[in-house]
C-alpha cells in the first residue's frame, strides 16, 4: 500500500477510536489527541559552559514535525543531536525559544505532553539491572497512566514486536547488548506515543532488530504519529524518511 494511503487509513482509525471512546473516560486517562499534533521547535537556542568557555550548541533552530512525518537529523559527534532530542522530550530547557506538541508545552502541560512522547536515548542506560523485561514494560506503562487493560495489551504487543517474549522474565543485567537495546526501544513505543524521539537507535541491533525497529516506526506512521531520528550521517537506516537534515554549527541544513 502507498505510504500516503497507509497514513490516511491510520488517521481515520484514530478518529474513529476517538469518536467511539469520547465518553466514559476516567480522570487521568489519555483522551483523544488534540486536533493539532505537530511537534514544533521555535527558534530554540542552547549553550553550555560559562564565560570564555561558553559554547553555543543550538542557535535559533526551528523545525516542524507534522503528524505522519519521519525526519532524520544527522551530524558529527558533539554536533548537538542529543541536546536537541532532550529538549524535545522536555528533559532539558532551552536558553531561548520553545518546543510544543500541538497546544501542549513540556512545562505547563507536563503530564499530557509526556504521555505523548516516546524517547530512546543513546547508550545503554535507562534500565534497572534487577528488573525483568516484563517489569520494565509494566512500570513504563504505569507511569504513562494507561489503564490495566491497555497496559496488558501494550506489554504483550511490545514483547512480540521487539522479539522479547521469550525473555520476558529475564533480568536486564542478564541480557545481551542487543537485547537491552531492543528493550530500550520497546519502552519508547510501548505506550503508543504520538511522537517518538530516537537517538542512534540502531546501536547493537542485528538485522532482525533493525527490521523490528523499522516495523515499529511504520506502525507509528500508520496511525499518524511522527518520528525524529538522530544518528551520524552515512548510516543505513530501515526507514523511508520524508526529510534528511544535517545539524552543523547549531543549525539545520539539507543533507
Amino acid at each position: 500500500m502507498h505510504r500516503a494511503a497507509v497514513r490516511a487509513e491510520g488517521a481515520a482509525s484514530v478518529q474513529a477510536a476517538c469518536d467511539e471512546g469520547a465518553t466514559g473516560r476516567r480522570r487521568g486517562s489519555r483522551s483523544c489527541p488534540e486536533q493539532d499534533q505537530t511537534l514544533r521547535f521555535h527558534e530554540v537556542s542552547r549553550s553550555f559552559g560559562r564565560g570564555s568557555r561558553r559554547r553555543a550548541v543550538l542557535c535559533g533552530l526551528s523545525l516542524e514535525l507534522p503528524p505522519g512525518s519521519a525526519v532524520y537529523i544527522g551530524g558529527s559527534n558533539g554536533a548537538g543531536k542529543t541536546t536537541l532530542l532532550r529538549i524535545a522530550a522536555g528533559m532539558l530547557a532551552p536558553d531561548e525559544g520553545e518546543v510544543t506538541l500541538g497546544p501542549l508545552h513540556p512545562r505547563r502541560d507536563w503530564l499530557r505532553f509526556h504521555q505523548r512522547i516516546g524517547f530512546a536515548s543513546a547508550g545503554d542506560r535507562g534500565l534497572y539491572a534487577r528488573l525483568s523485561v516484563r517489569a520494565h514494560l509494566d512500570f513504563w506503562t504505569a507511569i504513562a497512566l494507561m489503564s490495566a487493560r491497555e497496559r496488558a495489551r501494550a506489554i504483550r504487543a511490545a514483547l512480540i514486536g521487539f522479539g522479547l517474549a521469550h525473555l520476558a522474565d529475564r533480568r536486564a543485567d542478564r541480557l545481551s547488548q542487543g537485547q537491552r537495546q531492543r528493550l530500550r526501544l520497546a519502552l519508547a513505543f510501548v505506550h503508543k506515543p504520538q511522537v517518538v524521539l530516537l537517538d542512534e537507535p540502531r546501536n547493537s541491533l542485528d538485522e532482525d532488530g533493525l527490521a523490528m525497529l523499522g516495523a515499529a516506526v511504520g506502525e507509528l506512521l500508520s496511525r499518524s504519529g511522527a518520528v525524529l531520528w538522530c544518528a551520524p550521517l552515512g548510516e543505513r537506516q530501515p526507514v523511508d524518511f520524508d526529510r534528511t537534515l544535517r545539524l552543523e554549527d547549531g543549525r539545520l541544513w539539507p543533507a
